[in-house]
């Protein structure tokens, strides 16, 4: 998906990241804390993402506020990725500037050489976010661009409502 986020004063960026889980409590993602998109949303804890089905026409879009998920939840997806995926959130300083490739290999060597049996714990500055929606579009293709769009909002109460969107 596409997750979108801004600076304090405002400044957009944009990129894809995995959507890994999602629930009545919103749309998961992880990543490196301290990475661009980390830095952005401890300024401004907002964001929206936008998932794109091209083959399909579909999109969804969302809003809303972003929170961290919990480090109990962090570990368990943590400990469930590849190794290598792992490794890397240990060594990568997300975002940064490095010299070349080969400083990442070193670290990775390394790091496989302190870890010979690839538990590596989750490093501190690597977790998830989770986006609390309070807006969520589906987008249908259509002909002659009369494209479906139903918007649901989220009230104060809890509650959503429904609206068409024309196209």
């Amino acid at each position: 998906m596409t997750l979108a986020t801004a600076t304090r004063d405002g400044k957009p960026s944009a990129r894809i990241v995995l959507l890994k889980s999602f629930d009545e409590r919103g749309f998961v993602f992880y990543t490196n804390y301290d990475s661009r998109k980390g830095r952005e949303l401890e300024q401004n804890p907002h964001a929206a993402l936008v998932v794109y089905w091209q083959p399909l026409e579909r999109q969804i879009r969302i809003t809303g506020r972003v929170t961290k998920v919990t480090a109990d939840e962090s570990d368990k997806y943590f400990q469930s990725r590849a190794l290598g995926s792992r490794f890397s959130a240990s060594i990568s300083k997300q975002s940064s500037v490095i010299a070349s490739r080969a400083v990442l290999l070193k670290k990775l060597k390394k790091i496989e050489e302190k870890y010979p049996k690839g538990d590596p714990p989750r490093p501190i500055y690597w977790g998830g976010y989770r986006v609390h929606p309070n807006e969520i579009e589906f987008w249908q293709g259509g002909a002659f661009r009369l494209h479906d769009r139903l918007r649901y909002r989220r009230h104060r109460d809890g509650s959503w409502s429904l609206d068409r969107l024309s196209p």
